[in-house]
């Protein structure tokens, strides 16, 4: 179940990730989620990862999706491809746009090829996480349509995640139904049908570099 509802737009954002990282961190607390490791989407979840798994006590480790974006409009997401190449596809976007099916075939291919190389990029040296039957809390720093972070969770599944809980601190009603469609529980402080992108919630949105990214997953910041 998510959060409660608002359609105000101005009230209740966040001043930048740490804001929503620390309030999202009260939001789990006040749920009681329990779970064994933070797996946070980069770049934008890392900030909130790493405060979510300080407050929790919990490691912090990274799982990687790509958004497939639309023919010519590639930030309008149709679908995402987790790094081991399994996908999730927007069929009803996909017959939107119009994209075909060789389209897609390919972007999955291109986009599966840099989610490997981002989490390889990220984890440096150190293994991936083993997930076999932990309960695994996926957190990003909001949701439009989802595309990433259902991949996420079915990829959570695929490496043996008993129980997948997702967090963000913003999205709009209809794509939460959609995460709570995919995973075991959502945690969402902000769910309001005023919405027309996540940034317009946060006060400071500034791109998430590679380098910053990175210092957050070792604890350097």
């Amino acid at each position: 179940m998510s959060g409660g509802q608002s359609g105000d737009t101005n009230s209740n954002g966040f001043r930048d990730r740490i804001d929503a990282g620390q309030r999202l961190a009260e939001a789990l607390g006040e749920r009681d989620v329990d779970a064994d490791i933070v797996l946070a989407i980069p770049r934008g979840g890392l900030p909130l990862g790493r405060e979510v798994a300080d407050a929790l006590g919990l490691p912090l480790d990274i799982i990687v999706a790509s958004k497939i974006g639309a023919p010519g409009n590639p930030e309008y997401a149709i679908g995402a491809v987790a790094s081991d190449g399994s996908a999730w596809l927007d069929d009803e976007a996909i017959e939107r746009v119009g994209a075909s099916d060789d389209y897609l075939e390919r972007e999955r291919e291109r986009e599966a090829e840099n989610a490997r190389e981002k989490a390889e990029t990220y984890r440096g040296e150190r293994d991936e996480p083993d997930l076999a039957g932990k309960t695994v809390l996926i957190v990003d720093d909001g949701v439009a349509t989802g595309s990433t972070a259902i991949a996420a969770v079915r990829l959570a599944r695929e490496k043996g995640a008993e129980r997948v809980v997702v967090a963000v601190p913003v999205g709009p009603p209809s794509t939460v139904d959609d995460l709570e469609a995919e995973a075991d529980e959502v945690v969402c402080p902000r769910v309001t049908s005023a919405f027309r992108g996540v940034g317009q919630f946060y006060e400071n949105f500034e791109q998430v570099t590679d380098e910053e990214a990175m210092a957050y997953l070792s604890d350097e910041t």
